[in-house]
């Protein structure tokens, strides 16, 4: 090294010099410091998820996981093999027969028996490969018979599930991220070992019965995704694709859409608990109560009150994952609060807006997704919550007369 070239100080060295000069205590407490930090930051293995350094696939619970997992580990052995038979040959011949030890090369033309076994050997290798995996790509494939037909419908950004077929056939919902952890998100704080795959309203199927799911979308190509079932199905507007699973073990598994689906498409988690035949007749029940209790009537006509309270259910639901709790927006999502649109005197401009969308989905159409009611009932709330205070009221036969149109 040139002696009058200036060196670059190594980042540890000056970060041991700076702490040899700190006094004992105040480096002990920094150190401490940053062992805490470790520990807040320190995440577990989260069952039917992700785990800590996972380097495999993950526990498979269905018998097509079993498989896809079996399928993946011959076809690395097999690879595995070849890599060292083909590369110890060839590094066995360049070392043993260098010229340094004297040896000289050889004029030979070709052989039929080697050219016929590197042939025929691989060809034997890529029909055994590609048979074993066609039977596993069948099976995927085979949705016949289904004791539960669900469809699962990607939003920007959120997955709709409608119960089409089996027990608890008519029940329908919206699964969304949980709205702590997208708050958590927006705070650059991650919590919990189910950080961004937690959501309000997890799919529920029963415990080892075949489980039919139609995917689709509403807008662009989403994928439903569960590595622990062994599921992944794009979900593409206009087609319905299908896939199954049947799982073996109650529990919580997690997945996500897996496809590049917009600016929040890590907001998009699915998360499948799996009941015991008696919980999940349980849960039907529910929610069949829950659903007639909802029912509602869109010649009813609400006060302010009512629809107050309703449309703030609605909001924190739908909304607030994008416009937050406090209606301000950001980034690209426009703020509520102080909106033209919401403050406008003509009720009908933020109706169309609610129901049609905006800005080529940016803002989504919640026309299919939401009642009357429920449309009329938010907007009320935002036409008279936070700054907003028109006194403006929207009952649900406005949305009705508006769809109408």
């Amino acid at each position: 090294m040139n002696p009058m070239m200036p060196t670059t100080p190594n980042p540890l060295h000056r970060l041991r010099q700076g702490l040899r000069r700190l006094p004992a205590p105040r480096t002990l407490a920094l150190l401490a410091l940053a062992a805490c930090s470790r520990a807040a930051l320190a995440v577990n293995d989260l069952p039917g998820g992700p785990s800590v350094n996972q380097i495999d696939l993950h526990d498979p619970v269905t018998p097509i996981a079993r498989q896809e997992m079996w399928l993946h580990n011959f076809m690395l052995v097999v690879c595995l093999v070849i890599f060292v038979l083909v590369f110890g040959v060839m590094f066995y011949s360049i070392l043993r027969h260098r010229k340094s030890l004297g040896h000289k090369a050889a004029n030979f033309h070709e052989s039929t028996a080697v050219e016929i076994a590197w042939t025929v050997v691989p060809f034997l290798i890529v029909i055994v490969m590609g048979g074993l995996a066609t039977r596993t790509v069948v099976a995927m494939k085979d949705t016949s018979n289904p004791d539960l037909t669900i469809k699962a419908t990607g939003y920007q950004w959120k997955w709709g599930y409608d119960y089409l077929q089996g027990p608890g056939q008519g029940i329908s919902f919206l699964s969304t991220i949980d709205l702590k952890q997208r708050e958590a998100s927006d705070a650059g704080k991650p919590q919990g070992d189910d950080y961004l795959l937690k959501v309000d309203h997890p799919l529920v199927v029963p415990v080892d019965r075949k489980v039919r799911v139609i995917t689709t979308a509403g807008d662009v190509i989403h994928a439903f995704a569960v590595p622990a079932l062994g599921i992944q199905q794009d979900a593409i507007p206009g087609f319905v694709r299908d896939t199954w699973f049947r799982a073996e073990k109650v529990g919580d598994y997690y997945g996500q859409c897996d496809k590049l689906c917009g600016k929040e498409h890590s907001y998009m988690p699915i998360h499948v608990k799996v009941l015991s035949q008696a919980d999940y007749t349980a849960w039907v029940q529910g929610q069949m109560k829950a659903m007639a209790a909802a029912a509602d009537d869109p010649t009813k006509v609400w006060v302010m009150d009512d629809l107050l309270a309703r449309g703030a259910q609605v909001y924190s639901a739908n909304c607030a994952v994008c416009h937050h709790p406090d209606g301000k927006g950001g980034g690209a999502v426009k703020p509520l609060d102080g909106s033209p649109v919401v403050l406008a005197a003509d009720k009908n401009e933020q109706i169309n807006v609610v129901l049609h969308g905006r800005n080529n989905g940016a803002m989504p159409a919640w026309g299919k997704t939401l009642s009357p009611t429920e449309i009329a009932a938010v907007i009320t709330y935002t036409k008279n919550h936070w700054s907003n205070k028109t006194g403006q009221l929207v009952q649900p036969a406005d949305v009705v007369a508006d769809l109408a149109k």
